[in-house]
């Protein structure tokens, strides 16, 4: 005889969230897939609507962004190792678990629902009990999430990396942002006013001009979408345009330019600008905002190490390849599926495009290099491999330029859009400012071209 199927309890209303957050976080997790692939994939996710969309959604972020942490606590609580603990199972403690520490979900909430969602599981029917328990504990001892170090969130190794690139304090506080989920930043074309979108959108003007929203929101339907009048952009990424401070008229290239927010700045400018990049995927998008905004460049698909302007360039930003560990906090997966050995390829491919860079650029042209990462091998250190080669002079950045940035610059005149250290000296007071804008972590640095 057929048994009946299972009927959820009525205290478990919402398991259906919980199981599609856990079915994301095992693909994501487990498998290595993407995030927004792993959505498109899910039966479950795709079953979904609106707020139990959002609600599972926001789940599988929060477990990403907490995955390193939350282990690290419920380690505690379990009488094996996370990694001997079946991946279904393990990922609905790490759904139950961001519920609880990182969304303030009421417990018995948490625990009813995501059990009930093991018991709909095959993979995890046979772990109901062990979920039930370990997130009643853990629905108990919250300081086990609150007092794990904050470094926690990322694997050993890469802890080490950023703590070195930044110092144990600074790393912290990059990793205490890494729990928030991040806003959207826009970036808006020249005379449309600031305030106005900001009001409009329920957002907030920051002291650079851009304009930040809540995530979760339908871009395409926002005011302003449709005209082309922003574009997505993190306010740190969009230093870099404006470090470069392009003319009108100006013959300018942006390097790597795809998906375009800095090309879009570099034109509404008024620059001569080409935009290359050698990913015809990504080109795609930067022609679609280019499109939309209706601002002109030529889009040039290449290598930026081959290819060369008819003549001589004013400016150049180059925006180089590079480990993205400073946009973790909106990638987070990224950090468990790094693998160090790869990342040791990258300064000589950045060195390679600083050296393209300065072919294309005229006597006493600007350069301004950029990189989503702290770290000093592709940062710091291929500048000043350039300097050691000849042909270059640092501009230092001023305090002065770097509107709610004043805590990023460097002793040496660039920028580190990491966040302060809790207890920054007083000594330290003109480089702080008392609300430092929270970003993505770049390093930025401008140089001069000089005669060979």
């Amino acid at each position: 005889m057929a048994r009946p199927p299972k009927q959820p309890r009525e205290e478990a209303a919402g398991w259906q969230s919980r199981l599609a957050a856990a079915e994301l976080l095992h693909a994501t997790l487990d498998k290595g897939v993407d995030l927004e692939v792993a959505q498109g994939k899910s039966r479950n996710f795709d079953r979904l609507e609106g707020p139990d969309r959002g609600f599972a959604r926001a789940i599988a972020g929060a477990a990403l962004r907490g995955v390193g942490r939350i282990d690290w606590a419920l380690s505690g609580m379990l009488d094996r190792p996370m990694a001997d603990i079946q991946p279904e199972v393990r990922a609905l403690l790490r759904a139950g678990a961001a519920q609880l520490w990182m969304l303030d979900v009421a417990p018995h909430a948490a625990v009813s629902a995501t059990v009930e969602a093991a018991r709909n599981w095959p993979g995890a029917t046979k772990g109901g009990g062990l979920i039930n328990a370990v997130l009643r504990r853990a629905g108990r001892e919250m300081e086990a999430f609150q007092t794990a170090p904050p470094a926690s969130v990322w694997p050993d190794w890469l802890a080490a990396k950023l703590k070195s690139a930044l110092g144990p304090e600074r790393a912290d506080a990059m990793a205490e942002l890494q729990l928030e989920e991040p806003p959207v930043d826009l970036s808006l074309k020249p005379g449309v006013d600031a305030v106005e979108l900001a009001g409009m959108l329920g957002g907030e003007v920051l002291p650079t001009g851009t304009v930040r929203v809540k995530a979760g929101m339908k871009l395409g339907e926002l005011p302003g979408y449709a005209a082309g009048d922003w574009w997505v952009q993190d306010a740190a990424a969009a230093l870099a345009a404006v470090l470069l401070d392009a003319k009108a008229d100006e013959a300018v290239a942006d390097l790597c330019a795809a998906p375009g927010g800095a090309a879009m700045q570099l034109a509404a400018a008024g620059a001569k600008l080409t935009a290359v990049d050698m990913s015809r995927q990504r080109l795609a998008l930067l022609r679609e905002t280019m499109q939309r905004t209706r601002l002109p460049m030529e889009v040039v698909e290449a290598d930026a190490r081959e290819w060369r302007p008819a003549a001589p360039l004013d400016a150049v930003l180059l925006d180089a390849p590079c480990s993205a560990l400073g946009t973790l906090r909106r990638y987070p997966e990224g950090a468990w599926r790094r693998d160090p050995k790869d990342l040791a390829r990258l300064p000589a491919i950045q060195r390679s495009l600083v050296d393209a860079a300065g072919e294309m650029l005229r006597p006493g042209g600007r350069l301004v290099y950029c990189v989503s990462t702290p770290a000093a091998e592709e940062g710091r250190e291929v500048i000043e491999a350039a300097f050691a080669g000849g042909g270059w002079r640092r501009v230092k950045i001023t305090a002065g330029e770097l509107p709610g940035f004043g805590h990023a610059l460097t002793d040496d005149g660039d920028v580190i859009t990491a966040p302060p250290m809790r207890d920054s000296k007083v000594a330290d007071a003109e480089k702080i400012v008392a609300e430092p804008i929270k970003s993505d972590v770049f390093y930025i640095a401008r140089l001069e071209r000089t005669k060979l």
